[in-house]
């Protein structure tokens, strides 16, 4: 617009000019053909700006219309499985890794959050880091005596990630803060399997909670003893008045055999 309002006073401005007017009938000429081929120039490149706005316009809505990227690598990736024991609390795994360069928050969401919960129900995890979550679900007992061996529950789990600074605390309000940058990793379906018959899926599973619960139980310990507490400024005072507790008992025994 500012290059077209710019050529339309330049026009103006000749045509007042009494001494461009009488130039040569070479130069008139030449200058006619320059001014008849200014607006071609000019079109060609509202043509080229055009173009290449239409072309940015449609990558960004390709962009936007292709699947974001996963930043976490589960295990399994679609079923969660369940040894179906009806009236009983099962137990299901999954392997959740930071498959990512950055810092990762994660959290999970159920359709049945009354009968289902997670542990943990979120956490952040560092590059290549992983984890394996333990879901715990109520089975209600079938109606009519039906048997839902192999078959996938209408509960669904849903793992939702975060791109997080290190060193940033979990809460689950970071979610609701940053929603635009939320990407919904898997959603997962509940399948049940016999939990009398050996299955590579019921197998695997075995070994997944075996590993949680190891996890668990190691988080329990408390941290290898590395020496006598260190009190105030520096000062190692509970080993030196255990040692001096125990010689003083042992001489008012000494005392007592004495008398």
């Amino acid at each position: 617009m500012a290059i077209a309002d710019n050529h339309h006073r330049n026009h103006h401005k000749w045509r007042l000019c009494p001494l461009w007017q009488s130039a040569t009938p070479s130069s008139s000429a030449s200058s006619t053909q320059n001014l008849n081929n200014q607006p071609q120039n000019h079109s060609q490149q509202n043509g080229v700006v055009a173009s290449g706005t239409r072309s940015a316009t449609v990558s960004s809505v390709a962009r936007s219309l292709l699947p974001a990227r996963r930043r976490l690598r589960l295990d399994p990736s679609n079923n969660l499985y369940f040894p179906y024991e009806p009236g009983k609390q099962g137990r299901s795994a999954v392997r959740i890794k930071n498959s990512s360069k950055s810092y990762v928050a994660f959290k999970f969401q159920t359709t049945a959050p009354k009968s289902c919960y997670m542990r943990p129900p979120g956490g952040i995890l560092a590059p290549g880091e992983g984890l394996v979550a333990t879901v715990f679900k109520f089975m209600e007992q079938p109606e009519n005596n039906e048997k839902h061996i192999n078959q996938k529950s209408k509960v669904k789990f849903k793992i939702v990630s975060l791109k997080v600074k290190e060193g940033t605390d979990y809460v689950p309000e970071l979610f609701d803060e940053q929603r635009d940058q939320v990407v919904v990793e898997r959603i997962l379906r509940v399948v049940f399997l016999d939990p009398e018959r050996s299955t590579p899926a019921l197998e695997k599973l075995k070994r997944q909670l075996a590993e949680a619960d190891a996890a668990i139980e190691t988080r329990k310990k408390p941290p290898a003893d590395a020496g006598p507490p260190v009190v105030g400024e520096g000062l190692v005072i509970d080993e030196w008045k255990e040692r001096r507790e125990k010689y003083l008992a042992r001489q008012q025994v000494e005392a007592v055999d004495s008398v």
